[in-house]
């Protein structure tokens, strides 16, 4: 196992690289002159020999693969530079959010996993019955429907018209509270932007489970449970079942990246003070540095997330052994 996870960390060295020269190079040859994203409105009008001296302290005037080298090296030494909009340092912009992201992300994990893993199990029990067909249309409005449509319409609803739910931000504006009060604020600021992010998650991963576990029940090992005089119950849930899980599970390390982005669309749309509000912040500033620190994080996340539902096969299938 220690062997495996060693040579997957030394598989993953070489696309993090692609992955960082791709980050920088969205601050590189975006358009327009560096030198004027880092400086203040009012100083637009400076001479080309001041534009120079600001070019050199900046180390702007440097060759293209010093300045990369010496921003990967900046990015392991936790030193993700300053972001041009705030002036704050890209890590503490990016952490101050995080832990925001993390609790919306993993709700709406969770809700995809309670909700879709059952659904798909009845739809596969039931195929070929209204039960199913129902799910099934359900799943396909589910995919097919915009996050941002299906959050103004919650909006509109929970909202505007029966004014039961909070529509936007994580707590409400001028109320200085503390203890369960603020827990239970938040609570309900959570509940529209969850619902929104798990909707189409729930409506893949429940299609994904119906479909392996049908696909599971179909096979020569179920034939001969049932031919043993096991129950149905226990043929299901005992056998077929947890082989089913296994696409769930890589869909499970695949998420990871999802809570960390907290869906741009969703967060922008009830302003959850997250990541992906973050991120859209950052692309219409043009507030390069945090884009990059914001694309770099995401990267790890979607290597790590791999890494993850590769590890969780083991606790799945006993037949899969690393060596």
């Amino acid at each position: 196992m220690i062997e495996y996870l060693v040579r997957r960390v030394l598989q993953m060295i070489p696309l993090l690289i692609f992955i960082s020269i791709f980050s920088f190079a969205i601050a590189e040859f975006a358009p327009g002159d560096p030198v004027m994203m880092y400086i203040s409105p009012e100083k637009r009008e400076l001479t080309a020999e001041e534009l120079d001296v600001i070019r050199h302290e900046l180390g702007l005037d440097r060759p293209v693969h010093v300045r990369y080298l010496t921003w990967v090296k900046d990015m392991f030494e936790g030193n993700w530079g300053y972001s041009l909009r705030t002036s704050n340092t890209v890590r503490n912009e990016i952490m101050a959010r995080l832990p925001n992201t993390m609790i919306l992300g993993g709700l709406a994990l969770f809700l995809t996993i309670v909700i879709s893993i059952p659904i798909g199990v009845v739809s596969a029990l039931k195929r070929h019955t209204i039960v199913d067909y129902v799910v099934t249309l359900g799943a396909f409005i589910g995919i097919s429907m915009p996050s941002f449509w299906l959050a103004l319409i919650l909006i509109e609803l929970f909202a505007n018209r029966l004014g039961i739910l909070p529509s936007v931000g994580m707590t409400n504006v001028g109320r200085n509270i503390t203890g369960w009060a603020h827990v239970l604020d938040v609570g309900k600021h959570l509940i529209l932007p969850a619902i929104t992010l798990s909707f189409t998650s729930i409506a893949y991963w429940s299609r994904y489970q119906r479909a392996t576990l049908i696909e599971n029940l179909n096979l020569d090992y179920i034939t001969t449970a049932r031919g043993k005089g096991l129950s149905e119950r226990i043929v299901v849930f005992r056998h077929a079942f947890r082989n089913a899980l296994i696409p769930v599970v890589t869909l499970a390390g695949l998420s990871l990246p999802d809570i960390v982005n907290g869906a741009y669309i969703t967060e922008s749309v009830f302003g959850w003070p997250g990541m992906g509000r973050l991120g859209i912040t950052a692309i219409q500033n043009r507030d390069y540095p945090v884009v990059m620190g914001v694309t770099m994080l995401s990267a790890l996340l979607v290597v790590g997330g791999n890494l993850v539902a590769d590890i969780l096969y083991v606790m799945v299938d006993p037949r899969i052994r690393y060596k």
